[in-house]
């Protein structure tokens, strides 16, 4: 059995589907997984750009020191 993921709510998303007994509230819970790992990826995306854009600059800042 593999980890579960640090940002993955197992038991909140175990009782929402528990809940989930008719078709609309099972699409709600699609829909919900869906924009959370949208939201997740999106933040994973800033991060990355982030740290792309800090190497960069100190990269520009050594750089420049040594002229």
């Amino acid at each position: 059995m593999r980890k579960q993921d640090v940002g993955f709510d197992y038991h909140r998303y175990h009782r929402l589907l528990t809940e989930a007994d008719d078709d609309d509230k099972r699409r709600a819970l699609i829909e919900l997984l869906i924009e959370e790992k949208a939201r997740d990826r999106l933040a994973a995306q800033r991060a990355s750009d982030r740290a792309a854009m800090t190497a960069h600059t100190i990269a520009t800042v050594l750089k420049n020191g040594r002229s």
